[in-house]
């Protein structure tokens, strides 16, 4: 091509026809991002608008600290049907409004832009008005207020009960402590001291009514208040246990995933295990979820008898899973087992129980339910539960430990059914169901207590027959004495602001809460490449067998090379060929200069299989290099 083609193909590229085609190309792109984010404007909105409303819908008696629990608590271990409800109630409304807008956008030919604008800006508001509602009813602001606040009221109130005399009756009682998911005084009728008109649990209304309830010479029901920190499952067994509200520090972890459950901490499980007692947790659920297994076995070595058990010796089959698990019925009679096994030793023996079928939303409907109240499912399920659980206690009567036992029966919390409670008048106190049975305590007098479920700890210690200096624990008090709660200094607004501010004792207590740096460790493809390029350098490795019951196997190295340059020892842990569930662990150094690992089960959903592990050591320049390989493994 000479000169003058050349400058005639310049020409030619610059011409306004070319410069005009590039400009609508441009337009074009510009045009088609605008459009996209438009459309995820719209989508992220609604997807936010819907999630708040269905959080309330879920959750109507939802707190910021239940809130932020449920947050950071795995999916692990969830019932399933919760899951499919966001699912189906936020992400694919949020999906089929965005479509039902695309479908309008695309066969609109005027005027797209503004239709596509307004849905994106009406999307938007919505998002803006759910978060400012939520910002309202959470009292978000407070909450921070608080959780950057100190206060002494936990630290003033709070018993420690290595600090008095505990002395148990020369005959230890046993005891058989059941916990009622979501079970209220609520649903008895008004003139039994609930507030419904029909009375939706006349057994438990009969039995706590015959027994022990403190509410005095009233002769009706009474019950604990649930207060900050004790209003989902784990926090209440563990206020109920510890006299404390579970408030920690964890952000975007779970007590699940922890070495240990607040050490330092007292628990009744504790003091039961040192007065010689053997204990257990029966429930047809994962013991793991939010922790519970880790708090059982570390305060009191429960034994651990849950839905993993059941399916691993054989008394449901492999592939049975109904709601959280396994439902109430088999749940009982699990526990009738146990409990005949447990009454034929010498020894002293306490058994937690924990129901299931009553959870919202609507409750596991069994095929033993009555369609009692029509259409109610959830009525139903408590009617079913009713009698269920008062059944089971007058089989406990019947057999020929109960003489030397004593029963206690409580609600882990209120209800968070999205519409059972809706009719109830905001001034009617609502209170977990509370009976003691069988007690070797009596009460005082006859008043009508006010108290909370911090005083089931002091309270069922009592039951046995116990002696406790001053009658206080934790933040409770024995109900049998005269002692003042809390709830009788205090009214409830006031101990739950201060409950939710920051407490030195609580710092105390929760200082071995580990919160792992983000994205500190190692992947996959690097433990692969220092692999390659280190020597392994000898050392002593012993792997111990998994232990079902704890749910890990631990890996601990000793004898390390005296020239060995360590900061820091790590485990790479994994099963999959491809490493894709590959799992970095920090090890504890010892007092004798060696290194344990825990490896949890959980971490690998229970996966029955032979564990690969790679130890590192880290030097004074955070390089890895290979230490020695082991193998583990997760059994039945």
């Amino acid at each position: 091509m000479d000169t003058k083609d050349e400058a005639k193909e310049e020409l030619k590229q610059d011409s306004p026809e070319n410069e005009k085609i590039k400009f609508t190309v441009h337009k074009k792109i510009i045009r088609i991002i605008v459009i996209a984010i438009g459309f995820l404007a719209a989508f992220l909105s609604l997807l936010i608008a819907t999630s708040i409303s269905w959080m309330f819908r879920t959750w109507t008696g939802l707190t910021m600290n239940e809130l932020m629990f449920h947050i950071q608590s795995p999916i692990q271990g969830t019932d399933h049907g919760i899951i499919i409800s966001y699912i189906l109630s936020c992400i694919l409304v949020s999906i089929g409004i965005t479509m039902l807008i695309g479908i309008i956008y695309k066969f609109v030919k005027k005027k797209r832009g503004l239709i596509l604008l307004a849905s994106a800006v009406v999307s938007v508001i919505a998002a803006g008005t759910s978060i400012n509602h939520m910002w309202s009813r959470l009292d978000i602001k407070a909450y921070a207020s608080n959780k950057n606040t100190y206060s002494t009221f936990i630290d003033d109130n709070y018993i420690d009960p290595k600090s008095v005399n505990i002395t148990f009756p020369e005959q230890k009682r046993n005891l058989v402590y059941i916990y009622l998911e979501s079970m209220e005084n609520t649903y008895a009728d008004e003139n039994h001291g609930g507030a419904f008109e029909k009375n939706v649990i006349p057994e438990l209304t009969e039995l706590s009514n015959k027994n022990e309830n403190f509410s005095g010479d009233h002769k009706t029901l009474n019950g604990g208040i649930s207060l900050n920190g004790t209003g989902w499952t784990v926090a209440a067994m563990f206020a109920q246990s510890s006299g404390l509200p579970l408030l920690i520090p964890i952000e975007g972890n779970s007590m699940n995933e922890q070495d240990s459950f607040l050490p330092g901490l007292t628990t009744i499980g504790d003091i039961l295990k040192d007065a010689g007692y053997t204990q257990s947790l029966v429930l047809g659920s994962d013991a793991n979820f939010g922790g519970r297994k880790l708090f059982y076995t570390q305060h009191g070595m429960y034994d651990i008898y849950d839905y993993y058990y059941s399916k691993d010796n054989g008394q449901i089959p492999e592939d049975y899973h109904v709601f959280w698990g396994y439902e109430d019925s088999k749940l009982f009679d699990f526990a009738k087992q146990h409990l005949l096994e447990a009454g034929a030793s010498d020894e002293p023996f306490n058994m937690t129980i924990l129901t299931v079928d009553t959870h919202f939303e609507d409750g596991y409907l069994c095929e033993d339910c009555q369609d009692t109240f029509g259409d109610n499912q959830y009525a139903n399920v408590m009617a079913c539960s009713s009698k269920r659980v008062t059944d089971f206690v007058n089989w406990i009567q019947e057999q020929d430990f109960y003489e030397n036992t004593t029963i206690v029966i409580s609600g882990d919390h209120p209800t968070m059914d999205s519409d059972f409670c809706e009719d109830v008048d905001n001034s009617y106190d609502r209170k977990v169901y509370t009976t003691y049975i069988n007690s070797a305590a009596d009460t005082k007098n006859d008043t009508y207590r006010q108290y909370s479920t911090f005083d089931n700890f002091p309270t069922t210690l009592a039951s046995l027959g116990v002696e406790i200096e001053g009658n206080r624990l934790g933040l409770g008090t024995n109900l049998f004495s005269s002692e003042a709660t809390l709830m009788e200094k205090y009214d409830k607004n006031t101990i739950d602001i201060e409950l939710d501010k920051k407490s030195k004792l609580m710092e105390k207590l929760t200082k071995d809460i580990v919160v792992p740096e983000p994205e500190e460790e190692l992947t996959a493809e690097a433990e692969e490449d220092s692999s390659e390029e280190t020597e392994i350098i000898p050392a002593e490795i012993e792997v111990t067998p998994y232990d079902f019951r704890t749910g890990k196997y631990e890996v601990m190295v000793k004898n390390l090379p005296a020239d060995t340059d360590v900061q820091a020892l790590r485990c790479a842990v994994w099963a999959e060929e491809d490493q894709s569930d590959l799992k970095w662990y920090e090890a504890e150094l010892q007092a004798d200069g060696s290194y344990i690992t825990k490896v949890w089960a959980a971490d690998f959903a229970y996966k029955v299989s032979e564990y690969n592990i790679h130890i590192y050591t880290l030097d004074t320049e955070g390089e890895p290099h290979l230490l020695a390989e082991a193998a583990g493994e997760i059994t039945r």
